[in-house]
């Protein structure tokens, strides 16, 4: 199974995916199917949007309103760590995309690119798993 290695920054590090997600697309034998993408870990979450500086300030703003990083959770106390804001948001975003492929190509939008997004409250190594089934 093709896997994509990433360091991350944590605190919300976006990171687009898209090239590297139709690199191997482009060289598998999959030509008409679909390509699911998925983070290895409960910090951190996959998903497809617009990438750019705007909207990715209007994530963070929103997501920091439903599961902000300072709260006191239960898993702090559980786990004596700090990152219980970050699970949630990864359980709330999730930790795969499926996609579309026609003609050994993704099938997104202008403007619609695959990203990985960083939750965790360091920084770290993150491993996507990519799977390509034919359709």
């Amino acid at each position: 199974m093709p896997k994509i290695k990433i360091k991350t920054k944590g605190h919300y590090d976006f990171i687009d995916i898209t090239d590297e997600v139709a690199g191997i697309v482009k060289k598998s034998v999959v030509k008409d199917g679909v390509v699911v993408v998925f983070v290895a870990g409960s910090t951190a979450a996959i998903t497809t949007m617009e990438y750019e500086s705007g909207f990715i300030n209007d994530i963070k703003e929103t997501l920091e309103k439903l599961a902000p990083e300072n709260a006191d959770y239960k898993h702090h106390q559980r786990w004596d760590d700090r990152n219980g804001a970050a699970h949630i948001k990864s359980a709330l975003i999730g930790a795969d995309v499926a996609v579309p492929i026609e003609k050994g190509e993704l099938s997104l939008g202008t403007w619609q690119k695959i990203v990985l997004i960083d939750f965790d409250e360091k920084p770290r190594e993150r491993e996507i798993l990519i799977s390509l089934l034919k359709g």
